[in-house]
Formats: structure tokens, sequence, C-alpha cells
């Protein structure tokens, strides 16, 4: 930790920070995103490093991450599996004491949570959660922060999860908890969110549905998930047809409020857990979503390294 730091957090799930630090981030985003929008040069980071760890591959979480961290100023070290593979060709311990001396924050984008802690324990700078079997946090942000754009709060609205009881939906329940609204959950059978992995604190901010137009009756936001996450892949065809009536459509968004979102982490398959017409659609703010990844994980990484600006 560097001296004049304040004591050092890391991002590893949603509920590592409290709803009044996400008022002071999506604040900060908003500010952010306008400089990046009027083309005004913020550097907060000169002469910081962020690493960046992959052992799943990902399009939006490089591009989010390293145009980011280089718009703010900072540099950044990309390493894949075959660079450096997490407690194969050393201790995940050794890693994370040889790379924090090194950088001053890390993202890491893999498979089991336990890895990502394991790393965090030992690191001497922050580490953010690029993604885990478990939890997306730097996704939900993004979701969130597109929401109070085009909504305003999203505290006491309802968000519809269509689809498997993965990271997302996960992650989804954690900011329920935590921001105060209701996540209604609708998945098919054998695959559905166990509230036992996001750990709430609220049980009443969750409730489950059969039917997924029964989750979506009143909702602000629809939101869902390809039906097959990286690491699943073996599980395809069973999953196909478990899902099958689980495609976000226009049926579904026609029983959510009348201005409700749509929102999708993407890569999206049209045709399968969402239809090209509303993925498409004038509903649908996933491009919005996906460019605000970018912006929420400034203003994270601003506030990891810098503390509270103002």
């Amino acid at each position: 930790m560097k001296p004049g730091m304040s004591l050092m957090k890391h991002y590893l799930q949603f509920k590592d920070l409290r709803a009044e630090e996400y008022a002071y981030l999506f604040e900060r985003t908003a500010v952010i995103k306008k400089r990046f929008k009027n083309y005004e040069k913020y550097q907060p980071l000169v002469d910081r490093t962020l690493a960046m760890i992959f052992e799943k591959a990902s399009t939006r979480t490089r591009v989010s991450f390293e145009a980011g961290m280089y718009q703010m100023g900072g540099s950044v070290v990309h390493l894949t599996t075959g660079d450096s593979q997490l407690g194969r060709a050393e201790p995940i311990e050794d890693s994370a004491r040889v790379i924090s001396r090194m950088v001053d924050i890390v993202m890491i984008r893999t498979f089991e949570q336990t890895k990502l802690e394991r790393f965090a324990a030992h690191s001497r700078v922050p580490v953010i959660n690029g993604l885990t079997n478990e939890y997306h946090p730097c996704q939900i942000l993004a979701d969130i922060f597109t929401f109070i754009e085009q909504r305003g709060s999203i505290q006491g609205k309802t968000v519809a999860w269509v689809g498997d009881g993965n990271n997302m939906a996960n992650t989804w329940l954690q900011a329920a908890d935590i921001l105060g609204f209701t996540l209604h959950v609708s998945t098919p059978s054998g695959y559905e969110l166990d509230p036992k992995v996001a750990g709430v604190a609220d049980p009443a901010c969750l409730k489950s549905f059969k039917s997924p137009i029964a989750a979506c009756e009143g909702a602000h936001l629809v939101t869902t998930d390809v039906w097959t996450s990286m690491g699943y892949e073996a599980e395809n065809e069973v999953r196909m047809k478990a899902f099958a009536d689980w495609c976000v459509d226009a049926r579904m968004m026609a029983a959510a409020q009348s201005d409700a979102l749509f929102m999708h982490c993407l890569p999206a398959h049209r045709g399968e857990e969402v239809e090209a017409e509303v993925i498409d659609g004038p509903q649908s703010v996933v491009w919005d979503e996906a460019e605000n990844r970018m912006h929420v994980q400034k203003a994270l990484m601003e506030y990891l390294l810098l503390g509270r600006i103002g």
C-alpha cells in the first residue's frame, strides 16, 4: 500500500461496498463519463499500473478496463492463461505476492471465487473481480448505473431476472439487498438461484417464479444472460432444452411496466435467451450498458486507488 492511501479495499463481490459508497461511485461515474464525452482530459492515475489476469477470455472486460485505465493516465499489463497460470506454475499466493509488488491494482477474471480470494489475501494492492463462476460485480455496477442514467433511482423498483441462476443472478441479488430493490427470478427447474451463495441479509428482496412471464409482471427492468456460461459448454445441449421457455420475448416485455428497460451483459444469442425484436428494440439499452462498464470501472479504480475525490 502506497503512503497516503487509506485502508486498502478489494472489490471481490458486490457486497464488498456499502450503499453510500455506491451512491458516491455512481456520482463519480456520471462526472467521469461526462468528461469523456466532452473530450476533457482527466488523468488522475498517471504512473499507476493495472495488471489484468485472464483465465477466462473476454472482449468487453478487456477493452473496458484497458481503455479506461489508459484514459485515466495509467498503464496496463495484460496476462492471459498462457502467460500466467494461477496456481499451476506457482501457488496463487506467490503470484499475488510478486505481481502486487510491481503494479498498483489487479483485475482478475477467473473460474472459482476462492482463487480470487486467495490472490487478494496475499496482495499488497487492491484486487477487482472481473468475473468468477459465482459473481460478476463490475457488470451489475454498470447495469445499475445505466438504470439510474435512464430512469433515476433503482430503490424500490423491481428487476426481473429470466434464465440461469448464475453469477449474474447472484450479484443482482446482492445488489437488491444493498440498494433496496426487489429481484424477481424465474429459472428452469434445476438451475435455480442459491440465496446462500449471495449471502443476503434480507431474504424479502428475492421473489421466485416458475413462470418467466409472471416474474416480468410489473418489472421496471427485465434482464437475462446466455443459457450456457463460459466453463459450462459440455452442458449446452441439455441446457438448450431446459431453457426453451425462458427466451425473453415481446410477451414478457409487455407484462413488465410500459417503460421497462431490457438489459443483457453480452455476448447475446438472438433467438435463444432473447428475441432479436427485444434486444434490438426501443426498450433495449444494451449498448449504453456495455459502454458504461468502462465508466463505472474507471470510477471504481479511482476510488480503490485514491479514495474519495473532493
